[in-house]
């Protein structure tokens, strides 16, 4: 009998806490929180039904402050906001890196991906991962990985690379200022 006891004070101190819970998710999933409950269509669950109406309307603007379970599956960010990164630093990393292969740049993102080259003069390989991640001309909006083919690179060339780097984004903004 301690055995089943046990197990039955565990249950009974769980029970209430899951059965509040369970009730919240059967009274959610059937729209009593942010839906209206009513339908004229048959064979539609409330979710469904307000996805349609959702997408049948557009997203007013008071939807927006209303969150349903529904929203999850509706797209209502705003498709005019952009990610910008700074023109100087892209043009600048990909000029002072211009010895490695490529292997991609997304310049929505601010990554460029590049595979292993040998630098001009140099014996040793290296392949870099730059992220460009402000549109300020500053040294905390640039993020430059270097790794060769026996493990990371020292601090020092990333140092001298990110510097490298920089300066030539600072020319490449003086030359477009005409300064």
């Amino acid at each position: 009998m301690g055995v089943q006891g046990a197990l039955g004070r565990q249950l009974a101190r769980i029970g209430k806490p899951a059965a509040v819970l369970a009730l919240a998710l059967v009274l959610a999933g059937c729209g009593m929180f942010g839906g209206n409950g009513t339908s004229n269509r048959t064979g539609e669950s409330a979710a469904d039904r307000e996805v349609q109406d959702l997408l049948e309307s557009g997203t007013p603007q008071d939807d927006l402050e209303r969150s349903t379970l529904a929203d999850l599956f509706v797209n209502i960010d705003d498709p005019d906001t952009t990610i910008e990164v700074n023109k100087y630093l892209w043009n600048a990393s990909l000029d002072i890196l211009n010895f490695l292969p490529l292997q991609s740049a997304d310049p929505f993102t601010g990554v460029i991906v590049t595979g292993y080259g040998t630098p001009p003069g140099g014996g040793r390989a290296y392949r870099a991962t730059i992220f460009v991640r402000d549109p300020a001309l500053e040294a905390r909006s640039l993020t430059v990985a270097l790794a060769t083919r026996s493990g990371p690179a020292s601090t020092e060339t990333v140092r001298a690379v990110e510097d490298a780097i920089l300066t030539r984004a600072r020319q490449l903004r003086i030359r477009d200022l005409n300064l």
